[in-house]
């Protein structure tokens, strides 16, 4: 519009390329056009909305559209490189089980199960607190580029703001709160903030106008009166819950055929939540995306703790269609592939008082009473502990792992930072607590922010704390940003003092996540027919008859010659001219 008309749109878009990396390698599939060949692919839109009207009222804020499909609007593609060498290319272990194992966070990169290390977080924090509800914190500036306060771009983006953050100790001044029961666990997804409050069972707040000024509550149980909507179910005491996705999908949308895609796994219309007496409970949340406000009444869907082996549940995590329950001494697996019907397929013993549990491609790591430890999960309804691959800590209450890097919330001890790059094998980093300032960690969050990388950490009674991790033209981190999963320099460079003891946090947005752990598609593709691998595709780049094969880059025996035959030549006919 101001190219060809000259006017300005109050509707604006951003893209936030800053985060979309070179640094990795993905593969999926051609359409039909191609016969379905295998290429590399690339990330194609990371379109975020905002919008402001003529009263400069944020009226959507960082908000990612759903395609028509119902996928998320997070797209990829695939795309052959402009030229193709004939020396240089890519190795064995780019696109399997290196021998070494050592590349277990590329591996799901190259199937597009994300990494949680571009994951984008927008303007504000959600934290839960123990005993006083929700905080919604601004950490970044509005106008692009979207730097976080205090940060390495916000000293030379924003000077004047950057020396008042200073100046003020680099406290953070913006924030919106709502009263409740305490928040145990909280995602924010769209316009909808997600969260699991005890006895206040499982509830649903409505944030979408949280950075318009025109609203004096920005965050509401209801919009409309509660005899229309009833955005809550009553539980004895929620602990946890989780969706399939944290980016906006609607798996209710038609799909045409001449799209040549293929409808979303029903497991997406849901939300799945732990009780610390009734087990599993699910929801169907889909009314939330019809864009009607006096349409949002949930319900259970099913309650799910056979002969009570659910109770006690602390913690749900999901990956693809199966959910990772903590409960007291073990961790229960449910297949989750028909949502109505869940079904107990395994349990993890060995465990103390199991809470958070991480999924990234063959493994999982989970946080115990005794610290963190690692577990197999090769097959998903097959989960093993991986003798000897434990990190003994006095407190660890949450896990995140991003890429090559497990980040632990550590309490007394602060962020505890492991190399997790051969899971088998963890060994610590190194531990982060702000020269004893972070002394109550509680959660932990990874993300990127305008090119670069942060941990945003809920310090108990410290509230939150900013944490720049990976900063491009940091002189103290000087070129250590590069790469695939370059080391952290942690500086913690800003504060926000709560109501209440901050425990836990919402996870920033996957924005580089097509696929889940199961082979289900949830990111759009942008050309006709395209799609990710399937997980028959994945395992036989990795498996042998149930078997995990490795590679190494120089092979123990020499190649074998072959003999060539020579070619016959063919014999040319002549055509005879014709009189």
């Amino acid at each position: 519009m101001l190219h060809y008309e000259g006017n300005f749109s109050k509707v604006f878009t951003t893209y936030n390329p800053q985060v979309l990396r070179d640094d990795s390698y993905m593969l999926a599939r051609w359409g039909k056009i191609k016969n379905r060949k295998i290429a590399p692919a690339r990330s194609s839109s990371a379109l975020i909305l905002s919008a402001l009207n003529g009263d400069r009222e944020m009226t959507y804020l960082q908000q990612a559209p759903i395609s028509a499909a119902g996928y998320s609007s997070q797209a990829f593609n695939p795309h052959y490189p402009h030229n193709v060498r004939t020396e240089e290319t890519k190795k064995c272990d780019d696109c399997h089980i290196s021998q070494k194992n050592d590349n277990n966070a590329w591996m799901a990169q190259l199937f597009l199960h994300g990494t949680n290390f571009v994951n984008f977080f927008g303007k504000y924090i959600y934290l839960g607190l123990e005993d006083r509800g929700l905080e919604a914190v601004a950490v970044t500036e509005t106008e692009e580029p979207q730097a976080v306060i205090g940060s390495h771009a916000h000293k030379f983006a924003y000077p004047a703001e950057f020396k008042q953050h200073l100046a003020k100790g680099k406290e953070l001044e913006n924030f919106y709160s709502h009263r409740s029961s305490g928040i145990r666990s909280l995602q924010l997804r769209g316009e909808y903030l997600y969260t699991a409050q005890g006895k206040g069972g499982f509830r649903v707040y409505d944030v979408a106008n949280i950075d318009n000024k025109g609203y004096s509550q920005r965050i509401i149980t209801s919009p409309v009166s509660p005899l229309g909507q009833v955005p809550y179910i009553r539980s004895k005491f929620a602990t946890s819950m989780a969706l399939p996705t944290n980016m906006p999908v609607d798996p209710n949308m038609k799909v045409l055929p001449e799209n040549e895609e293929t409808p979303m796994h029903p497991i997406y219309k849901y939300a799945f939540f732990t009780d610390r007496y009734e087990g599993l409970i699910g929801a169907d949340v889909t009314t939330f995306l019809d864009g009607n406000p006096r349409n949002n009444f949930i319900k259970r869907a099913f309650t799910f703790n056979p002969e009570g082996r659910l109770n006690g549940a602390e913690s749900i995590t999901l990956a693809g269609v199966y959910a990772y329950i903590s409960c007291p001494d073990s961790i229960q697996v449910v297949n989750l592939d028909d949502p109505l019907n869940p079904k107990l397929v395994a349990e993890l013993k060995g465990l103390k008082n199991p809470r958070t549990v991480a999924i990234q491609f063959r493994y999982g790591f989970v946080v115990d009473d005794e610290g963190l430890k690692v577990f197999k999960v090769t097959f998903q309804d097959k989960p093993e502990l991986v003798e000897g691959a434990v990190i003994p800590l006095p407190e660890a209450y949450d896990v995140y792992v991003a890429r090559t890097y497990a980040y632990v919330a550590g309490g007394k001890k602060g962020l505890v930072i492991i190399d997790v790059e051969n899971p088998e094998k963890p060994k610590i980093a190194f531990t982060f607590d702000a020269d004893g300032k972070m002394n109550d960690v509680h959660g932990v969050k990874v993300g990127s922010v305008s090119s670069s990388l942060f941990a945003f950490v809920a310090d108990g009674t410290n509230g939150l704390r900013v944490i720049q991790l990976i900063s491009p033209g940091d002189d103290e981190a000087g070129a250590r940003h590069f790469g695939f999963s370059p080391y952290p320099s942690p500086k913690l460079i800003a504060t926000k003092k709560l109501a209440g003891r901050a425990m836990t946090l919402s996870k920033g947005m996957d924005r580089d996540r097509a696929i889940d752990e199961s082979g289900n598609q949830v990111s759009i593709f942008g050309r006709l027919g395209a799609l990710p691998l399937s997980l028959e595709d994945q395992r036989r780049m990795y498996l042998d008859d149930g078997n995990v094969w490795k590679v190494t880059n120089k092979p123990e025996t020499p190649p074998v010659a072959v003999e060539e035959k020579p070619k016959e030549k063919k014999k040319s006919k002549k055509r005879r001219r014709r009189r």
